[in-house]
C-alpha cells in the first residue's frame, strides 16, 4: 500500500510540474485530455481491457 501511495504522489508531482510549464498554453492540457478519453473509448469498443 505504501508503494501505491508513493506512486500516486509521484504522478501528482509530475502532473503539477507539467501543468506549471503548460499553463501558458492552457488549451494543450484539454486537447491531451480529450485524446486520452478517445483512446480509452477505442480500447473499450475494441473489446480490450483498459
Amino acid at each position: 500500500m505504501n508503494s501505491l501511495l508513493y506512486l500516486i504522489a509521484v504522478i501528482l508531482l509530475i502532473g503539477w510540474v507539467f501543468g506549471a510549464f503548460v499553463y501558458s498554453v492552457g488549451g494543450l492540457i484539454h486537447i491531451l485530455l480529450v485524446l486520452a478519453i478517445i483512446a480509452i473509448l477505442f480500447r473499450l469498443i475494441g473489446g480490450r481491457s483498459v
